[in-house]
């Protein structure tokens, strides 16, 4: 294919994906579903499994192999900047006075999850076999499987509470500080199992490169930041260079580690930590509104990338019962270790299941997990689309089961409101309200 012709395609399938992946995000928020679940819907539809099958001449018209490069390239990208973002609004001081409840929780939302999911893929090896993976499963394998049960989208569950009226209570401000504390432990125990795995691109055995990682987070932390501190907060740049400036940083630590062997995601986390924060602890609207308009803008490139490794061919009667089993197993350790915790943090039995239902919403972080176990060659192609799909559906259970958590609530306290994030039932320790910031990405990720 010319160049010519490789550009003309590039922008019609742009186009496309664009405007399909946003009008399934606009669909979803109708249904009162996060913005995510529409944009993955509509990327999946993009891909083989679906528009493939259906209409093979279109869906080679419109993504030909010859711009999948480019497609990935932008994927990368708009992963970089919106973990880059995450990163840079990561605060556990949000933990308050709720710090014990809220590591305890988190604690034991990491344990029991973790724990199921190694086990389990360690007792069903026949049945992974069957969708593609090894007999002899290596650890960083049985330890991906763990975190792949484990993870809960941070921005997604903050979306939730916020449109749920829970961002002033305490059941919100426990599930959401919790989640950001285990999600910290996910990515590290995640990039753990990356670098223990290795991939073809990393000449240097896994001692050099952990050597090497740990250097370079010391570099970010004691020299990187002091620099960045005196560049935003001695100079007045212009706003459009220093995001140009910061988002060509995250570029930079991300091209670090992957070349180390790990994922883009993991240096661009790093940067987003390793930013200061305004004077007084505050985060800059003008950085972190640029941040949220580019990555919602190139997102939807992701989530076709990701469709694209989706086999929905793959999914036979093996395929189905591990989905069903997977999910109900996602479901169950999340809301079940999560409750549990919280209730022996003192909440009351309606607050403590409120927070176990949040801790169970997965969305675009899991998603993000499993592209880079798929790149790694941790998961096969039939496993990935399973755990895809489990994804997809613990993110769509997460308001359902928030209603019914609700409505049990109503029932027991017929004269006290539901909680709608203006008044809140007195739990144990005396304390009625607490305070959690906004949901960091407007878009319900």
């Amino acid at each position: 294919m010319s160049a010519d012709a490789m550009i003309t395609h590039f922008v019609g399938a742009s186009a496309l994906i664009l405007v399909a992946a946003h009008a399934g995000g606009w669909l979803a928020r109708g249904l009162k579903q996060p913005y995510i679940v529409g944009q993955l819907s509509a990327g999946i539809a993009l891909g083989p499994s679906l528009l493939g099958s259906t209409a093979p001449d279109a869906y080679a018209a419109l993504f030909p192999a010859d711009i999948g490069p480019a497609l990935t390239g932008f994927a990368q990208f708009a992963l970089v900047v919106f973990l880059f973002a995450v990163g840079y609004e990561l605060d556990l001081k949000v933990l308050g006075d709720r710090a014990r409840t809220s590591l305890t929780v988190a604690l034991a939302s990491f344990v029991v999850p973790m724990a199921v999911g190694s086990g389990g893929a360690l007792l069903f090896r026949d049945q992974l076999h069957e969708l593609g993976m090894p007999r002899d499963l290596s650890p960083a394998m049985v330890v991906f499987a763990g975190i792949a049960l484990t993870i809960t989208a941070v921005p997604v569950l903050t979306a939730i509470v916020r449109e749920n009226g829970l961002s002033r209570t305490v059941p919100g401000v426990v599930a959401v500080s919790a989640a950001g504390v285990l999600d910290a432990v996910c990515w590290t125990v995640l990039a753990a199992a990356l670098m223990e795995n290795g991939t073809a691109e990393a000449a240097l055995g896994w001692p050099w490169r952990v050597a090497i990682a740990v250097g370079f987070v010391t570099a970010m932390v004691l020299a990187a930041r002091p620099v960045l501190r005196r560049l935003l907060w001695r100079t007045r740049l212009d706003p459009s260079l220093r995001l140009a400036l910061l988002i060509g940083f995250a570029l930079g630590s991300a091209w670090v580690t992957h070349s180390l062997g790990l994922h883009v995601i993991f240096g661009a986390l790093l940067a987003g930590v390793v930013v200061p924060r305004e004077e007084g602890g505050t985060l800059d609207p003008d950085l972190l509104r640029p941040l949220h308009e580019v990555s919602s803008l190139l997102l939807p490139f992701f989530f076709v990338v990701s469709g694209q490794s989706v086999a929905l061919h793959s999914m036979d009667g093996t395929g189905w019962a591990v989905l069903l089993v997977v999910t109900v197993l996602a479901v169950i350790t999340k809301t079940g270790s999560g409750t549990l915790a919280a209730r022996l943090g003192g909440l009351d039995r309606h607050d403590a299941r409120t927070v176990g239902v949040l801790l169970s919403a997965r969305g675009l972080t899991e998603l993000i997990a499993l592209n880079a176990g798929l790149q790694a060659g941790l998961l096969s192609a039939p496993l990935y689309t399973v755990l895809v799909f489990m994804a997809l559906a613990t993110t769509l259970l997460t308001q359902p089961l928030l209603l019914l958590t609700r409505h049990l609530a109503a029932r027991d306290r017929p004269t006290a409101p539901a909680h709608d994030g203006a008044a809140l039932p007195r739990p144990q320790d005396g304390t009625t309200r607490a305070p959690v910031g906004d949901a960091p990405d407007p878009t319900g990720r």
